[in-house]
């Protein structure tokens, strides 16, 4: 039978409000805020959120657009302080190492012992819900991996898995020195989020002027700041970063899960589309589901019609809260509805929602485009040559536009950087632009991109930097031009043969390195240009390579820096290309 979405119709009005400080198993107390509806026509399921941006402030966002649908459709919504923030007890500890004793606390623990909690006090239909972008989302994802028996449906959106391989923290080991530096500070000074105080628009000049990464500790956080003090005594993938890494325990979902994420995330762009491979490896019971969509970090919230200059012909966040959202925890929480879809994605560029069985879709083409001489990007392998540039850390390329305002500040342009225009940096020397000529008909990428580079450099270390661009025609009447990113990653060169264990490159030797681009789902359409920009800087974003190989690059001296030539390879056995999966 179906039933009806938003049957009795709640409005926010009809919720009471209530705060309680649950006990956790070690005597820590945790503040939560309960908004139950007034009038129910039988037991509801409770929907949760565990966060450290503050329980309150989430409460009171239940009028958004992000929680109509739960609003309407109604739930015990729950929102909880985690451990050490805001109004919580114990110790704030940035990405809580998963426990290794039993009668250790994590955030999986915290989660059980409320629910428990919960289903003691409050009442409902017996059915936990578990919800959450960023951060919230990986604690619910940790929670999904060692769940309470009363969890029976979890979203993590936008969530980290590992922040050494990848998202908020690192790059395949390359250190994000803004963000990392901004949000460390932000969540580590006290219980309350508070921001550097920088003093100027500019962060690119003031992280220039701040030198090498040792002046950090010795300028601005002397030891007050675990996470930076952990960045510095652990540069490799140690047991330190394992540690705070739910990937181990993703052996399969434990619970039905709708894992979120968009094209154009630029904190956690990895996290989900890798945390759902490691579930889909074991799935018998088909409750890993994805939802993929053309959004910055958090961007499915808003209306989701366009992200920066780029418009997408549809209200794509409210289409996936109708379609996708609101009917996975219907059907899960409240036996309502069908089954969603296993896998959701938005193809950019054609401008329509896809369905498929898995992601990557199976029997998917593969497609290969050589960099050739010329600056050409060709399906036909190149003949010979090669291209260099002199990459200097003294001038990095900026990641956007100067003035780089701070990460969180009012106007910054943080949330949609990663669409934005790339020929403000396609001209300057230390770039080089590989593109095809005007496509003569539609080329389609859709599941796993990779780049495979043949490159050196005259010092022993160095970042590869590639962008995969969409090039509109110059006739186009909005866009002419337009350089569109689709898909971006770096890769650190000391950790070619593994994160844990760095070692120099042979200055002047040419080097394979594969650069995992992630997935993408998208159309160049007849005209435009399919372009590859290569580039060995990405600041602040990115921090800067000294170039010169270092045990521990966050001890580099101000000497440690130095301007190398790099170059990039195009011949044969050394055919540096684009590699993606066709449309099957």
């Amino acid at each position: 039978m179906l039933f009806p979405m938003f049957p009795q119709g709640f409005v926010l009005s009809d919720y009471e409000v209530r705060r309680v400080d649950i006990p956790a198993r070690d005597g820590v107390r945790l503040h939560t805020v309960i908004a139950t509806p007034k009038n129910a026509q039988g037991k509801l399921p409770i929907l949760m959120t565990r966060t450290p941006y503050n329980a309150e402030g989430e409460q009171k966002d239940m009028g958004s657009p992000y929680m109509q649908n739960f609003v309407r459709e109604g739930y015990v919504f729950v929102y909880q302080d985690v451990r050490g923030h805001y109004g919580s007890g114990g110790k704030f500890v940035m990405m809580r190492p998963m426990r290794k004793a039993k009668d250790g606390v994590d955030e999986a623990t915290d989660a059980y012992d409320t629910i428990d909690w919960l289903l003691k006090n409050v009442e409902s239909n017996g059915r936990i819900g578990m919800i959450g972008v960023s951060y919230p989302g990986w604690t619910t994802l940790v929670a999904s991996a060692d769940p309470h028996p009363a969890l029976r449906a979890a979203s993590p959106q936008a969530s980290p898995l590992d922040m050494f391989i990848n998202d908020d923290f690192h790059r395949n080991g390359a250190f994000r020195l803004s963000y990392g530096f901004e949000y460390a500070y932000a969540m580590e000074t006290g219980k309350e989020w508070t921001t550097f105080p920088f003093g100027t628009r500019d962060t690119y000049d003031w992280y220039l002027r701040l030198g090498p990464l040792s002046n950090v500790e010795a300028k601005h956080f002397k030891g007050r700041i675990p996470s930076w003090t952990g960045f510095v005594a652990h540069p490799n993938h140690d047991a330190y970063w394992t540690d705070r890494s739910i990937a181990s325990r993703l052996t399969g979902p434990k619970v039905p899960t709708l894992t979120v994420g968009g094209w154009w995330d630029q904190e956690d762009p990895w996290g989900p589309q890798e945390g759902y491979r490691l579930l889909a490896r074991s799935d018998p019971k088909g409750w890993n589901h994805l939802a993929l969509g053309p959004w910055n970090h958090g961007g499915w919230g808003g209306k989701g019609d366009k992200l920066g200059a780029i418009s997408f012909g549809s209200d794509t966040g409210t289409a996936f809260r109708n379609d996708i959202e609101a009917p996975f925890f219907a059907y899960y929480l409240k036996d309502k509805g069908q089954k969603p879809a296993m896998v959701s994605t938005f193809q950019t560029g054609a401008d329509r929602w896809q369905k498929d069985a898995s992601w990557p879709p199976k029997g998917a083409t593969k497609g290969t485009m050589y960099l050739r001489g010329g600056k050409g990007l060709s399906t036909t392998p190149p003949v010979s040559g090669s291209d260099a540039y002199v990459s200097d850390p003294a001038n990095p390329v900026p990641y956007r536009p100067r003035p780089v305002s701070p990460t969180y500040a009012d106007g910054s342009g943080w949330w949609d950087w990663q669409v934005g225009d790339q020929r403000f940096v396609d001209h300057r020397p230390d770039v080089l632009t590989y593109e095809t000529p005007p496509l003569g008909q539609d080329l389609t990428m859709k599941g796993k991109v990779t780049a495979r580079l043949w490159a050196s450099t005259t010092g022993t270390d160095a970042d590869w930097v590639v962008k995969v661009i969409d090039q509109y025609p110059d006739g186009d009447p909005k866009l002419g031009g337009y350089q569109l990113p689709i898909t971006m990653e770096v890769v650190r060169a000391r950790f070619r043969d593994g994160l844990q264990k760095p070692k120099p490159v042979p200055a002047g030797k040419p080097v394979s390195y594969t650069i995992d681009l992630h997935s993408a789902n998208h159309v160049w359409k007849k005209g435009h240009r399919l372009v590859v920009q290569i580039q060995s800087t990405w600041f602040p974003v990115i921090d800067r390579n000294p170039q010169t190989f270092l045990v521990n690059p966050y001890l580099a001296k101000a000497s440690d820096y130095r301007a190398h030539t790099h170059r990039i390879f195009h011949e044969p056995g050394r055919a540096s290309c684009l590699m993606f999966d066709r449309a099957p």
